[in-house]
């Protein structure tokens, strides 16, 4: 969010221009806020150990790294962003039982 348009962001994010990140910023940005609502979310339901939010929130990053694969045609981003959340919820559910 913070990098995206610096040489740090576009290295990280493997990004062809520089003109590239101006034109994408808005949405760069959009999207670093939605993750930190959602990382929030987790460190909210760690520190008040509530499973029933920390579901929650990790059902929303799986939802999203679904949406996200299929929306790009690019299968990574559903191991790198639902695969993670898909493994704590089963975590969460197999503490659970």
């Amino acid at each position: 969010m913070f990098f995206w348009t610096k040489p740090k962001g576009i290295k990280a994010f493997r990004l062809k221009s520089k003109q590239f990140t101006e034109d994408t910023k808005v949405l760069a940005t959009n999207q670093g806020l939605y993750n930190g609502f959602l990382s929030a979310g987790l460190i909210f339901s760690i520190i008040e150990n509530d499973i029933k939010i920390a579901l929650f929130f990790l059902s929303c990053v799986t939802i999203a790294g679904i949406y996200g694969a299929y929306s790009t045609k690019k299968i990574k981003l559903f191991y790198l962003q639902a695969i993670p959340a898909i493994l704590g919820i089963l975590s969460l559910i197999i503490n659970i039982i």
